[in-house]
């Protein structure tokens, strides 16, 4: 079989002997990071904390910290889910990594997923591991009726998702 040939019913994953996977797609990755480290640099020496800016009616630039996961889930706990959340973002990241060199060049929205949540993941894991939470700062809002405040690499985790399941769907049977 070629090198360029896949297995049957398997346009993502590499032939054992394809050649590097799609670990190019990593430039992405490094582009949310360095992006996201900008923008909450940023935030942190022009707002202070809590303070908020009215960007359009329904979106506000607010500087709040997140202590837990998403939605501020264990954002309350006595400070060992910042060690957990760390752990769990290593362990995924090197999950991606691994993913990314087994994915064929050829299966763009699926690379371009995977390395979207890797950079989302390592750029909240510099702030934890640098800050010790994470700095969020967008403010999306209906009248008085708040989604939770996000950042650039929670974005890039949500895009990521968005595009492995649209690649999923695409995918031939």
């Amino acid at each position: 079989m070629a090198d360029s040939q896949l297995l049957p019913g398997s346009r993502s994953v590499a032939q054992p002997h394809a050649r590097h996977g799609s670990l190019p797609y990593v430039w992405l990755s490094v582009l949310v990071v360095v992006l996201d480290q900008i923008c909450k640099t940023i935030i942190n020496h022009s707002l202070q904390l809590y303070q908020s800016v009215q960007v359009l009616p329904v979106l506000d630039i607010t500087r709040v910290y997140n202590r837990g996961a998403a939605f501020s889930f264990l954002g309350q706990a006595s400070g060992w889910q910042r060690w957990l959340f760390s752990a769990l973002a290593v362990i995924v990241s090197a999950g991606v990594v691994f993913w990314l060199h087994r994915v064929d060049r050829r299966a763009r929205l699926l690379a371009g997923g995977l390395a979207l949540i890797l950079g989302g993941a390592v750029g909240n894991l510099v702030d934890r591991l640098r800050l010790g939470h994470v700095v969020d700062f967008v403010a999306v809002h209906w009248g008085p009726h708040y989604f939770p405040a996000f950042n650039v690499a929670d974005s890039a985790i949500t895009i990521g998702a968005c595009l492995l399941l649209l690649d999923a769907w695409l995918e031939p049977r």
